[in-house]
């Protein structure tokens, strides 16, 4: 490894407008909210789809498609500014703003499912099957789909109003009071520090043990000080939702997950129906590492912690960006090509730094055709990692450049496959290379074995937390202690002996962004779904070699013109309704699972490279 260089790249958003609310951003805000505001008024007006309003109607989808492909480009740009600096009061006022307009926005989406409700079916084929709406037929159905499901217009239209100070208030209320908060930690040598939340993660992941458990006490403390306020988002999140289920007529919560995850309740049963036969082996990874140390399970904190081998971490940013780009060169050119111009055009955002908002993501936009990454680099594999697996996002939004705006909407179970996809190119480079120290590679093994327990074992659990929250919201909302409870208990059951006793964390449900997005409902369970599906795919990867990447590539193309099911089966030949599929992928973790207890066994500090 090289010394020590920089620990992270700053992004150039300069593509997206000159300045922060200069003239062009104005400019296309005001031709945004003129254009919503003229579509609003001439749909309202318009009779029901028919042979004399088709011309009209398909009008209006064309231009309501141009109109959202700008403002998220608008939106895209200021959430990335307030990302990258979350206590900036102008950019939280900004997306305020924004917000308001896309309620406007979806406005359009109320007249449009208001006539499509009540079109025939063979009225409406023929509809789609117009000149200019024929490539988006399957997004459009999705829109009908949506309006089988929704109340009268007037009260569509004020659902939307509510939506901006209400509904997703309340997310980005979390966003605003998690990005600000700091805590408090004593490393091992006494020394007091002071961290932004911002590197919690990553400091919980420590070699170190003992630095990890003092930064997780720490953290714990700090969102303690704020639990109240989550346990307040968290119940209004879900009591908006079952108030809207209900006067829509949905009657199961997990119907609409479903329908965004583009896959059916017969998909997610059989992967889960798998995964709960076959969970041993997850925990059998874990037993493995414990094994090793000399113990007897971990602590929930410690379930991405690496192995702790001396020397481990410490990576400069550019030893990163090498590591992945020597990963892609040599086993998928094109994907190397597009990531050496992704981080020499300055598009990811890494530095690690106060007042950067946790997580990490990856927006593509389809007005100018720009992919940026953010993430939060403290030196680690585990980072380096991340930064492949949003390469992957990334490379997914590329791939798309030609295809019109309203045909790229993919759901996330496909947009993690290719995120996931991308990791496991980047974990097999390290593992093959020979100029990679036998210890580097063990713990590039530890990280990509570690990941499938993480898959299978945290986000299994969080699935099951999310579910009898739900079942228990249902009734009234619920208690801080309640909720502590049900997520200790959600540990346990799935976690089972390899977790020691007292070794829950009871405040992972405030913790953990995920459960406060109020665009997606249940935005867990698509990651297993993701790797799972990845690592089938990176098999016939390897069976078939080169030649696949070009079925690979048009799957991904074409992820926004179908449901799952059918473009896995389209184009990758694979049947995401059969258990049998997600348990031979899950069992194919024995391999490596082996290689890695055999590594751990012959592991001496003292040889190799």
């Amino acid at each position: 490894m090289s010394e020590k260089k920089t620990i992270g790249a700053n992004w150039d958003l300069s593509s997206f407008f000159p300045e922060f609310n200069g003239h062009e951003m104005i400019a296309m805000k005001k031709e945004i909210a003129d254009g919503v505001k003229y579509l609003q008024n001439e749909a309202s007006q318009l009779k029901d789809l028919s042979e004399s309003t088709a011309g009209q109607w398909e009008y209006f989808f064309v231009e309501a498609e141009a109109l959202k492909s700008k403002l998220e480009h608008i939106y895209c740009y200021v959430y990335c500014l307030g990302s990258a600096d979350s206590k900036n009061e102008d950019y939280s006022k900004e997306i305020s703003a924004l917000l308001k307009l896309i309620s406007e926005f979806r406005k359009l989406d109320v007249d449009f499912q208001r006539v499509l409700k009540v079109t025939d079916d063979a009225f409406f084929s023929a509809f789609i099957n117009r000149e200019k709406l024929k490539d988006v037929g399957y997004q459009i159905s999705r829109v009908r789909e949506t309006a089988r499901k929704t109340m009268p217009r007037e009260l569509e239209m004020l659902a939307a109003d509510l939506s901006v100070d209400g509904f997703h208030s309340w997310s980005r209320l979390y966003d605003i009071i998690s990005g600000k908060l700091e805590f408090h930690m004593v490393m091992p040598d006494g020394k007091k520090v002071k961290k932004p939340i911002s590197a919690w993660r990553s400091l919980m992941a420590d070699a170190d043990r003992q630095v990890g458990r003092a930064a997780f006490e720490g953290g714990n403390k700090a969102w303690e000080t704020i639990e109240d306020v989550c346990a307040s988002i968290l119940n209004s999140i879900s009591g908006t939702r079952f108030t809207l289920y209900k006067y829509r007529g949905i009657e199961d919560y997990l119907e609409m997950p479903l329908f965004q995850s583009g896959i059916t309740r017969k998909t997610l049963d059989a992967m889960y129906k798998a995964i709960k036969e076959n969970l041993d082996i997850a925990r059998e990874i874990i037993r493995a590492k414990t094994k090793f140390m000399g113990r007897d399970g971990i602590w929930w904190y410690e379930r991405e912690a690496p192995l702790p081998l001396e020397d481990s971490g410490g990576y400069s940013w550019e030893d990163g960006v090498k590591m992945v780009q020597n990963a892609y060169d040599r086993a998928y050119p094109k994907f190397g090509e597009y990531f050496r111009k992704l981080i020499s055009n300055n598009r990811v955002e890494s530095e690690a730094r106060a007042g950067k908002r946790p997580g990490a993501f990856c927006y593509s936009t389809s007005f100018k055709n720009l992919e940026r990454i953010y993430m939060t680099f403290n030196q680690t594999l585990s980072d380096i990692t991340t930064l492949a697996h949003e390469a992957g996002h990334a490379f997914h939004g590329s791939l798309m450049h030609d295809i019109r705006p309203m045909a790229r909407k993919y759901p996330m179970t496909i947009a993690e496959t290719a995120s996931i996809f991308s990791e496991q190119i980047f974990a097999q480079s390290v593992l093959s290379d020979d100029s990679i120290s036998d210890k580097q590679k063990l713990l590039m093994l530890d990280t990509s074995i570690s990941d499938a327990a993480v898959y299978l074992l945290d986000i299994t659990v969080r699935f099951e937390f999310e579910k009898q929250f739900h079942d228990r919201r249902k009734n009234g909302e619920i208690a801080v202690s309640d909720i502590k409870k049900m997520m200790v208990e959600s540990q346990k059951n799935i976690m089972q002996d390899i977790l020691v006793d007292g070794g829950e964390d009871p405040m992972f449900w405030a913790s953990k962004l995920h459960f406060y997005k109020t665009s997606v409902s249940f935005y867990n369970y698509p990651y297993t779904f993701g790797y799972l599906f990845s690592s089938a795919v990176y098999s016939i990867f390897k069976q078939e070699g080169e030649s696949f990447l070009s079925k690979y590539e048009q799957f991904l193309r074409h992820s926004g013109n179908g449901s799952v099911e059918e473009i896995a089966s389209k184009f990758l030949n694979i049947n995401v309704q059969d258990p049998k599929f997600w348990a031979e992928t899950i069992q194919g973790l024995r391999k490596p699972l082996n290689t890695y207890k055999e590594l751990l066994a012959n592991y001496n500090p003292h040889a190799g490279k």
